[in-house]
């Protein structure tokens, strides 16, 4: 094993060109970094929130608003059917998680109860026929439809998954770097954006759910109607976002969703007041072209999480899917509600939890605090293998520096974010790396005092020792995945920074030191081993 061959010192003498080159960005001034040429490595690591300081938020996803807008949806998919096949019904209504109607004609209560389990509800996911609603008949004309257990589930998880990754992009937007977000538990978001120190502009772009919808406006809804609270069937009354606006009457069924746009942002109108133009893609262009071409005369709602914006008279037909929203902007509000609705719409609303503040003084202080424990903690195991192995102590210790150097190249490379208890994952790297020597030299102690050569007691040594640096390396490789699995946040930090290190120590700790040893005895020739 103790033979130069040429892979092994092509591969030490690239480990340690990777680990300089990777590393060295983080030593130098922002200001040389930036005058080396494009083809030097310039990524430095990203240091989390507890090392750079930011903002740290907790939402909860909210699953009861979730239920009840499906469940409201489920009214109007009910209503609908009913009315498009025919069907006279009544008592049409939900109470307790449950959409109850009643059939008026005894002869098409099977027709309505085939009719509601083909068009109402979806595929249950998970499954190969079943259904997301049940339809059940009570007797009397009278039908019950529910959700399945598991629909319920698998919404919550779709709506906080969704969730996810719409934040992931109205941050991005904003130009926060790397921000960390991540399920923490069953409907549960972290949001960690480290170097962003006003988690009230955060929250500004996070917390709005920002789903636009167009609803025709119901004109036969008189203002005295909707301060006696008449409220026909099917119809809605919302608020406006101005000041002073009137309650509006409105179908509850939308006639387009902003899911359908593909584009939006802050323009200026005729009279140069801030907009926000918005351009639909080929189906929702389609369906607002169809739309406001079936509607000419007629107002339709601009409404924005159940407020309407305003409510244009329709002039003519859209065919192009393009379109203003004109309001009481002002270019920065503008600007913002595009971005929002570019971002795309939350599915639930999310409710705050947690908020909180790192700032950059306390993050530089856990930087130099880091810094000084691993400083200490290295040079601690730098005496100690020295004093106990003389020469091919400085040998390990060299393997351990090259250690340090291919950890943070490699995070540095990755982009990969390095938390206080990361740092806290790298000292425990270096201790596993020292053990694994110690193995190795304590392995060539016991041959060498059982009569073998030099040689042959340093490559047994190696050889024998093999097995047992595995089952460590392994065994901390296999507790690294678990942490980093089902852990969150530092605890993934603490994981990825180790389970970094288990292949960089094994690495340093067998081919370095070998090529080391190897080259010593090549030069030297020992008659005696340093450490016996």
């Amino acid at each position: 094993m103790l033979t130069l061959s040429r892979w092994k010192v092509t591969a030490v003498i690239l480990s340690v060109i990777f680990g300089i080159v990777f590393t060295l960005p983080n030593l130098l001034p922002q200001r040389t970094l930036d005058a080396l040429p494009g083809w030097v490595p310039h990524q430095k690591l990203n240091l989390g929130l507890d090392l750079q300081g930011g903002s740290y938020l907790l939402y909860e996803v909210d699953t009861d608003a979730l239920r009840a807008e499906r469940l409201t949806n489920m009214v109007e998919d009910v209503r609908t059917a009913l009315r498009n096949d025919q069907i006279a019904f009544s008592e049409l209504g939900e109470a307790g998680g449950i959409v109850r109607v009643r059939v008026t004609d005894p002869s098409k209560v099977d027709q309505a109860l085939s009719l509601l389990r083909r068009s109402v509800g979806g595929p249950l996911q998970g499954t190969i026929s079943g259904r997301d609603v049940t339809v059940s008949n009570k007797g009397d004309g009278r039908l019950e439809l529910s959700f399945v257990a598991e629909a319920a589930r698998a919404d919550a998880a779709k709506a906080v998954d969704q969730s996810i990754e719409t934040i992931r992009r109205r941050i991005d937007s904003l130009g926060t770097k790397e921000p960390i977000i991540t399920r923490q538990g069953y409907n549960r978001i972290v949001i960690q954006a480290a170097g962003e120190s006003d988690p009230n502009r955060l929250r500004a772009v996070i917390g709005q759910t920002a789903k636009l919808t167009f609803q025709m406006v119901d004109d036969t809804v008189t203002p005295e109607d909707i301060a006696a609270g008449r409220i026909p069937p099917g119809v809605m009354v919302l608020s406006g976002t101005e000041p002073g606006a009137p309650p509006l009457a409105m179908a509850k069924r939308a006639l387009v969703t902003g899911e359908d746009l593909v584009d939006a942002g802050q323009a200026f109108g005729q009279n140069n007041e801030a907009v926000v133009s918005f351009r639909f893609g080929g189906p929702g262009a389609r369906k607002f072209g169809d739309a406001t071409a079936r509607n000419i005369g007629k107002r339709f709602a601009i409404v924005l999480d159940n407020r309407y914006i305003s409510a244009p008279v329709i002039q003519g037909a859209i065919p192009g899917g393009s379109g203003q929203i004109t309001g009481n902007f002002t270019p920065e509000s503008a600007n913002e509600l595009a971005l929002l609705l570019r971002s795309g719409a939350l599915p639930a609303k999310l409710n705050l939890e947690e908020q909180r503040t790192v700032g950059a003084e306390l993050g530089a202080d856990a930087v130099r605090a880091g810094a000084i424990s691993l400083a200490i903690g290295a040079a601690a195991m730098f005496v100690f293998i020295v004093l106990a192995y003389g020469l091919f102590g400085v040998f390990a210790a060299i393997a351990l520096v090259v250690n340090v150097l291919m950890i943070i190249g490699i995070m540095s490379f990755t982009q990969a974010t390095l938390t206080f208890p990361g740092i806290a994952g790298l000292i425990l790297t270096l201790a596993v790396a020292v053990d694994a020597n110690v193995l190795i030299y304590e392995r060539m102690r016991d041959e060498a005092a059982g009569g073998r050569s030099p040689m042959s007691a340093a490559d047994t040594g190696f050889r024998r020792a093999m097995v047992s640096i595995m089952d460590a390396n392994i065994t901390s490789l296999i507790s690294a995945g678990i942490m980093f699995g089902f852990g969150s946040g530092p605890i993934k930090g603490f994981a990825w920074t180790l389970s970094i290190g288990v292949f960089t120590s094994v690495f340093t700790a067998i081919i370095i030191t070998q090529v080391l040893i190897g080259w010593w005895f090549k030069v030297t020739k020992p008659k005696k081993l340093p450490i016996a």
